[in-house]
Formats: structure tokens, C-alpha cells, sequence
């Protein structure tokens, strides 16, 4: 029986611990997953916010966000094939949404692409499409995917 979740926020020392799970949660025919070198790069920029997952020690998602004054992104939020369907992309996101809301954040963004099961989850988070980037993606296989913004206000609910 596997345990609940537990979350670490220690930022690039979790990095093994992401790119494990990028590997599996993200299919590379997409080509949305970040390198190690991205992931990395982007802990130099002020605002930046990485939650991890794990369950019994192993690596089970991820949620990586930024905020600039009273804005954050949700750049990326990954859960491990294995651990779906257990509330944990919920988990991630709502601790997200809670340490930006902390911060002083209003709106919360993210984009995804259109057709991907994670639309689910956003809109039962109250996340509601902004606009459409057209033919934002370009999958391994050369096809074009648009990408869906999604925007969510932050209150003290």
C-alpha cells in the first residue's frame, strides 16, 4: 500500500527528483518537456516556485511556476504515469495557487495544449480559457497543436 503524498519546495536540489518525472509524464512526440539545462536556468530568475511530489521516497510529480508582481505562471506540472488519478496534479496545483496567492498574486496563467487530459483538472480549479495560441506546439512528428490560455483570479476563498 503506497503512502500519501509528500511535498519538498528546495528548488534546483530536486532537480533528479523533476527530471524523473518529466521523462515520464511528458510524451516526447509532443516535445513539451523541459531539459535539465532549462529547468536549471530558469531558477536564476527572481519569483520562481518549485513544488515536488513524492510518494514513498519516489519522485511522483511536479509543478514549477513564476511570479512577477501580481501575476504567476504555471510553466509546468507533471505527474508520474503511475501516480495519476490520486489527486496529486491537484495537490501540486492548489499548493501553487496557495503560494502565490501568499505572495500577493492576483492572476494565476498557464497554457496547455489543446487535447491534453490536464484541461480537466484546471477547469474543476476554477481556470477558465483566455485565448488560443493557433499552431503554438510543434510536435516531434512536425504536426501543429494550439495551445489553450487559461486564467484563474486568486482570492482568499
Amino acid at each position: 500500500m503506497t503512502s500519501d503524498p509528500t511535498f519538498s519546495e528546495n528548488g534546483a536540489h530536486d532537480i533528479a527528483a523533476v527530471m524523473e518525472v518529466m521523462d515520464a509524464a511528458f510524451d516526447p512526440i509532443f516535445g513539451e518537456a523541459w531539459s535539465r539545462s532549462q529547468c536549471l536556468g530558469i531558477f536564476d530568475l527572481p519569483g520562481v516556485w518549485l513544488s515536488t511530489a513524492f510518494v514513498d521516497a519516489v519522485p511522483a510529480g511536479f509543478a514549477l511556476t513564476r511570479a512577477v508582481m501580481d501575476e504567476a505562471e504555471l510553466l509546468l506540472l507533471g505527474v508520474a504515469p503511475a501516480f495519476r488519478r490520486r489527486g496529486i496534479g491537484r495537490a501540486l496545483l492548489d499548493r501553487a495557487m496557495d503560494h502565490a496567492r501568499a505572495n500577493g498574486v492576483i492572476r494565476f496563467h498557464l497554457e496547455v495544449r489543446q487535447g491534453n487530459d490536464a484541461i480537466a483538472l484546471y477547469s474543476r480549479a476554477g481556470f477558465q480559457q483566455a485565448g488560443t495560441r493557433r499552431d503554438y506546439y510543434r510536435g516531434r512528428d512536425g504536426a501543429l497543436h494550439d495551445a489553450i490560455s487559461l486564467v484563474r483570479t486568486l482570492r482568499d476563498d
